[in-house]
Parts: structure tokens; C-alpha cells; sequence
């Protein structure tokens, strides 16, 4: 993974930043359906990610979950532990490849969904993009993608700089995690930003929003109408989502209720739309001004 070379024609083909991360050509994941989930933090992106990943595996897919969060959080309620880092491993090695072996940094977690967690550079130093490209390198020195059907990247927060936007240039489909409020939504029109830069020379496409911890959902509705996104799911702010993070768990290891069976049938609901393929959405982002004064009007 490098950055744009200045030689190439236009450097800032993405959009106007002074520098971006560029994906390496060999890098591709070119055998697996691959979705990068996107959204305001502490939106509930590695709890959806999670059990999405559990939805999949239920449809007899085999899947790689992937967490792209320093915290490496994403993938604690499929494995009911913070394993190690991409990053830690290799440190550990002194950054000598060659040397680990695919259980160093890969974990299998409830009904056989695989787990990584990229990790993240020092605080203050260094670019996600790079560490988001070690952990594909590493996948495919091994052949791990080989026998995956379905990856998942789980993406930290909202942040949409080149290097953590890096997942986007592996991703068939990005999705974005909101909330049926004034934050969430002015953070996914940013995101909904960014990954119309990288669609530009990327294959990835704007899959839909999954609405998020909200009994309604007609504050989304009405920006999807107006930029042309689309609701792909719809999850409400129930206490057992609450308590299945508490308890180190995925919803479909939790107690049985009819409340509990409405989510996991939209998870599974959600997985096979997935699957078969969203339609690409070409929705337009509104200026920062203007979607401020878009939402918040009852």
C-alpha cells in the first residue's frame, strides 16, 4: 500500500485531499463478497457487524469478520475475548511476515465466523490505510480469503480520512450505521461523501443505510428521499441488544423472545439481501450547510 503517485495524471482523482492511500493492485480480495460498514461511533456499527456476520454464517456462508478499530472491539461478542492485533502479532515478530502462522491473528468465533482485528497505529502516528492493507496482505500470503465466502470490514466512527476511507477500495458495497437522529444522519452524509470519492476509481457502490437503535425512522426516510439512499433494515432500541454486548454475546446466542425473534429474522432478512446483491445507489450529498438546515425541523 502506497501513496498516489504524483507522477500518475491526477493524484487527487478521489476528491481534493493533499494525500490518499492508494490500493496495491495485487491486494484485491477477488473471491469473496465484500461489504465495509460505515457510521457515527458508538452507533452500534460492531454489534450490526457482528450479527450480520452471525446472519451470513447462517446461510451457510463462510465468513471473516474484520475489525478496523484500534480499540479491537469489534469482534468480542463472537469471540467472547479481545484477541490480539494485526499489528501486535507482527510486532511481536518485528514485523517479519513470513513468520506467523494464520491462527496467530485469525480466530474463530460463534458458529464459525472468522475473526481479525486489524488494530491501528500509535495514537498520533502513522495511517490506518496501512494497517488495513497488512491485514489483507497477511490474508492473502496465508490463502485465508480463498475459502471465504463473505467479509465484513467494520470501520471506526466517522472518520473518512484516506486511510481508514482504505477499506472502501476493497469494499462491493459500503453501508452506513445510523440513528434516526440529527447527529448520526449529518455524519452518514459525510460518509455518504467519501464513498462517492472512492467510487470513482474503486468498484465499491453505496449500498443503503441500517437504521439503528430508533422506533422510528422518518428522519432517515426523509434524507434518503432527498439524496437517494435507501433503508436496508431497521433495528429498534431494545434492551436486549443492550445486554447481549454486556453478556459477550451475539443476539442469536441470547435467550429466546418474540422481540428478540423480530431482530434476528431482519438480521436474517438483511444477509440475504445482502447476498443477493443491493442495487448501486448514486446518492449526492448535501453541502454541510445545507443538510444542517435540512434536519431537526418537526
Amino acid at each position: 500500500m502506497t501513496l498516489l503517485d504524483l507522477d500518475r495524471p491526477d493524484p487527487r482523482l478521489d476528491g481534493e485531499g493533499s494525500e490518499q492511500v492508494a490500493l496495491d493492485p495485487s491486494m484485491q480480495i477477488e473471491t469473496a463478497k465484500v461489504f465495509a460498514v460505515y457510521g457515527k461511533g458508538g452507533i452500534g456499527k460492531s454489534t450490526t457487524s457482528s450479527n450480520l456476520s452471525v446472519a451470513f454464517s447462517k446461510l451457510g456462508k463462510r465468513v471473516l469478520q474484520i475489525g478496523c478499530d484500534p480499540k479491537h472491539d469489534s469482534t468480542f461478542t463472537l469471540t467472547k475475548s479481545l484477541i490480539p492485533t494485526v499489528i501486535d502479532v507482527l510486532e511481536g515478530v518485528d514485523f517479519h511476515s513470513e513468520e506467523l502462522r494464520p491462527e496467530d491473528f485469525v480466530f474463530e468465533g460463534y458458529n464459525g465466523v472468522k475473526c481479525v482485528e486489524a488494530g491501528g497505529p500509535p495514537a498520533g502516528t502513522g495511517c490506518g490505510g496501512y494497517v488495513v492493507g497488512q491485514t489483507v496482505k497477511l490474508l492473502k500470503e496465508h490463502h485465508l480469503l480463498e475459502d471465504t465466502d463473505v467479509v465484513i470490514f467494520d470501520v471506526l466512527g466517522d472518520v473518512v480520512c484516506g486511510g481508514f476511507a482504505s477499506p472502501l477500495q476493497h469494499a462491493e458495497r459500503a453501508v452506513i450505521v445510523a440513528a434516526n437522529d440529527f447527529d448520526s444522519i449529518f455524519a452518514m452524509n459525510r460518509i455518504v461523501q467519501a464513498i462517492q470519492a472512492k467510487a470513482k476509481n474503486y468498484d465499491v457502490r453505496l449500498g443503503g443505510v441500517i437504521c439503528n437503535r430508533s422506533a422510528s425512522t422518518d428522519e432517515i426516510d426523509r434524507f434518503n428521499d432527498a439524496v437517494g439512499m435507501k433503508r436496508l433494515a431497521h433495528f429498534p432500541d431494545l434492551d436486549v441488544i443492550r445486554r447481549s454486548r454486556l453478556k459477550k454475546s451475539t443476539l442469536f446466542e441470547m435467550e429466546e423472545t418474540p422481540e428478540l425473534q423480530a431482530v434476528q429474522d431482519e438480521y436474517m432478512r438483511l444477509a440475504a439481501t445482502l447476498w443477493a446483491g443491493t442495487e448501486p445507489l448514486k446518492a449526492q450529498a448535501m453541502k454541510d450547510r445545507d443538510i444542517f438546515d435540512f434536519l431537526g425541523f418537526d
